[in-house]
């Protein structure tokens, strides 16, 4: 790699060393230079500021004496330096916050953190050079000049078109140590706001390299998004219907018809389908820069190339996925972050709130045997969680833990999510693996962490504690609290937290027990009837004792990781050798059911049930407290043709297939459709509290009369609802019909709404639906009779309406 070695003129280059260091600082006016000029006396800056300009072929040395000023002045000999090549800037000491690169007085300021670091080398890199892996500009920053405790800063003025910039770190190497410092790598800031390289998706770069080198881009004074008044939406959580969804899986299947698939601005084109479908809030899965070839690899058994496609592999957290974007590296990525803005302010004016899913439990760097491409190189025994010789925890199960609870690991985790929050307008975050964040840090101890020892305080690294200081920190961050905070309580070392994260009151958990609940007994696991009442109520049982309410409760039947919903119900084993891993990857243990036979080739009869199926978990869903979430794809019957870990597919597995879509579009989605208006209709199904016994009541095949016991596969209840009157739900999750007896209202009579057991369209009749009249008489009889007939495996939703006279 062709460099050019640059060193600022008042850094560490000084020949005299201390003595006239000290000088040039105390007595800034006392220096001659070798032209015989004496600086001013009224010289307002403490630092020397050299404005850099072209030395063409003159000899690259700087003569400096100090002159005596008479007596008390030092007298020092003249010192020979380099001279500053830069061409472009003018240089002085700058400021250790805030992190980054900043800009501020006309110039950039540069700050990063490195507490082991002996020397640190600033590097400008413009898009032509990092092609061709050249470094345009280097400044060795002086560490008595420009750094302040373990900061190291800078500050330049002048032309920083298409620059981009990274750092040289050196120090020890030794990894028993835990430290990594190679001052031949460039490392990324951990606050860049952009990483820039590679602008297209899943290409290599010319040379083949998967990891070529990155730098930040350099922010501009022209930096600027027209929100049009865009502000946050602030829906009451109880309110939300949350959607996870994949940017580039969204829209990259030809049949999306998008005009830029795969990308930002596709999401943009499909955001009616969200409103459609009454969506509130979408999730983003990983959105921040993650590198999709880390993976990278032929796969023999689909002859095609593995990727990272779901991006639980962060780069940098600052950064966008510049290769969701349709502008990839184009103006040194700000094209990106404004697509990402636009992303986001499109989809407030449709009513729909964006939460983006964060990875802070581990990075791409991964174990010993990972490459340095940031935070290792800038300080690896800091940012990682180590045991005492150096080696990595693996709480994450992806080779590295992110130290969160260490002081400067968890200012720049609020850092972050403050960044999103207030420059890139996002509502909430949905923490991946959050129970890491609530571990003790490496070299864990009170005082490191609370300012003062705890008598008896014996912790080790990793400990699970109490009152961690990251989850304490952004949950009383003034601007933090305001958004949506949901964890996924758990992670791979067996810390399992579902009912007990700590939560200041304010945090939600992806609710990992009602998903497991719901998929038994809908499928017919004896039991689990009672379980499933607490469910529908919002688990009390998980959240009630600890002040929470039911919208602490995100609940979920699919997501990402695991089975489709339409695979729930077609297969009961994992296919996962697509994967090129030998089925071994991938939970074994689904609570799924095929019924009746395994895989998508099955009788008419099979294929019936697995559609009533699907129906019995979305009713589920949907009149359950808490806030429900949908997984991508699964309003239309989205199919991995059984395969749980769909991680590394760039293709027609884990793309949203527009096509069938519109296939079932007057079928399932048609039902979820109206599924969803339901529940925002219905005052009841999205309550602040618990429900008392004053506005439900639980019922068996008759009135009054519900069956807890270990054989019960039949739970029902009424609702009292503001808007409805009364509801009466009831699942029959049983091989066998059974004809209910419904409670009696006087002057009133219950009609049919929701009967899963019935073919589309009838199994939602809604007002609109021709030949509603003649289907509803078609219950007549037993309704009359104050009873209703359920098939085996279906749920029915009844609503109260006054008897005509």
């Amino acid at each position: 790699m062709e460099q050019q070695q640059h060193q600022l003129t008042n850094c560490s280059t000084w020949s005299t060393a201390p003595k006239l260091h000290h000088l040039l600082h105390q007595n800034p006016q006392r220096i001659d230079f070798s032209n015989g000029r004496r600086q001013k006396s009224n010289q307002k800056k403490k630092s020397l500021n050299w404005r850099m300009r072209g030395f063409g072929n003159e000899a690259p040395v700087l003569v400096v004496k100090a002159s005596n000023g008479g007596a008390g002045t030092d007298v020092v000999e003249t010192a020979v330096v380099d001279r500053p090549k830069l061409r472009r800037f003018q240089v002085s000491q700058g400021h250790p916050s805030p992190f980054g690169a900043t800009t501020r007085d006309g110039g950039v300021n540069f700050a990063v953190y490195s507490a082991n670091a002996v020397s640190v080398t600033l590097c400008l890199i413009t898009l032509s050079d990092l092609e061709e892996d050249k470094v345009t500009e280097q400044l060795s920053l002086d560490p008595l000049t420009n750094k302040t405790g373990n900061v190291w800063h800078v500050f330049l003025k002048g032309d920083f078109k298409d620059t981009l910039y990274g750092y040289k770190f050196k120090g020890k190497f030794s990894p028993e140590e835990g430290l990594y410092y190679d001052s031949s790598k460039i490392v990324l800031d951990p606050y860049a706001k952009a990483v820039i390289r590679r602008g297209e998706y899943g290409k290599l770069s010319p040379d083949g390299n998967c990891w070529p080198q990155m730098a930040g881009t350099v922010p501009s004074f022209d930096d600027e998004f027209d929100w049009e008044g865009d502000l946050p939406l602030k829906y009451p959580q109880k309110d939300l219907i949350i959607y996870e969804i994949h940017v580039r899986g969204f829209t990259r299947h030809e049949s999306s018809m998008a005009e830029l698939p795969g990308t930002y601005l596709g999401l943009v084109e499909k955001l009616d389908h969200l409103k459609e479908l009454g969506i509130n809030c979408i999730e983003l899965m990983p959105c921040h820069e993650f590198n999709e070839l880390e993976y990278f690899g032929y796969n023999s058994v689909l002859g095609d190339y593995k990727v990272n496609f779901w991006g639980y592999s962060t780069v940098n957290y600052f950064s966008p996925m510049i290769r969701y974007s349709s502008a990839g590296i184009r103006n040194c990525g700000r094209d990106a972050i404004n697509e990402v803005k636009f992303l986001i302010k499109e989809a407030h004016k449709r009513g729909i709130e964006v939460i983006m899913d964060v990875v802070f439990n581990h990075t791409a760097e991964g174990n010993e045997n990972g490459p340095i491409l940031s935070f290792r190189g800038a300080d690896n025994s800091i940012y990682y969680m180590l045991a005492p010789k150096g080696e990595f925890y693996n709480y994450s199960g992806c080779g590295n833990t992110f130290n969160c609870n260490h002081p400067v690991v968890r200012q720049f985790i609020v850092d972050c999510l403050r960044y999103w929050v207030t420059e890139m307008h996002v509502d909430g975050f949905r923490f991946d693996l959050a129970s890491i964040m609530t571990r003790g840090s490496s070299l864990w101890d009170a005082t490191n962490v609370y300012g003062v020892p705890i008598e008896g305080d014996l912790l080790t690294t990793g400990t699970p504690l109490a009152n961690p200081p990251l989850v304490d920190m952004i949950s009383n961050d003034p601007i933090l609290r305001g958004v949506k905070l949901i964890a996924e309580a758990w992670d791979t070392g067996g810390l399992y937290q579902v009912g007990m994260f700590p939560h200041w009151g304010i945090w939600s958990e992806w609710n990992g027990k009602y998903r497991d609940t719901v998929r038994q007994f809908i499928k017919g696991t004896d039991g689990f009837s009672g379980a499933l009442a607490e469910c529908l109520c919002g688990s009390p049982n998980l959240y009630q004792e600890g002040g929470r309410r039911p919208w602490n409760s995100i609940n979920f039947v699919c997501a990402h990781d695991g089975f489709t919903l339409a695979d729930l119900v077609t297969y009961n084993n994992k296919h996962n050798l697509a994967n090129g891993e030998d089925n071994n990857d991938g939970e074994s243990h689904n609570n799924s059911w095929n019924c009746g036979q395994e895989g998508e080739f099955a009788s008419i009869s099979v294929k019936k049930l697995r559609k009533r199926q699907m129906r019995n978990f979305f009713v589920c869903l949907m009149v359950s407290q808490g806030v429900p979430m949908i997984y991508m794809g699964d309003e239309y019957g989205h199919t991995k043709g059984g395969n749980n870990n769909t991680y590394c597919h760039d293709n027609y597995i884990n793309y949203f297939r527009w096509d069938k879509k519109e296939e079932y579009s007057l079928d399932f989605f048609r039902f979820c459709c109206l599924m969803t208006n339901f529940r925002q209709e219905c005052e009841s199904l999205g309550l602040n509290d618990f429900p008392t016994a004053e506005r439900l009541q639980w019922h068996g095949h008759a009135p009054g009369v519900p069956d807890w016991s270990e054989t019960s596969r039949f739970v029902a209840f009424t609702l009292m609802d503001s808007v409805k009157r009364e509801l009466y739900i009831a699942f029959n999750a049983s091989h066998l019909p059974a004809t209910i007896t419904l409670p009696e209202r006087p002057g009133y009579r219950w009609d049919p709404l929701v009967d899963t057991s019935k073919p589309a369209p009838f199994d939602f009749l809604s007002s609109d639906l021709p030949g509603r009249d003649i289907a509803v008489k078609q219950y007549a009889h037993f309704l009359d009779a104050n009873l209703y007939p359920m098939l085996s495996y279906s749920s029915i939703i009844l609503f109260l309406s006054p008897v005509d006279p």
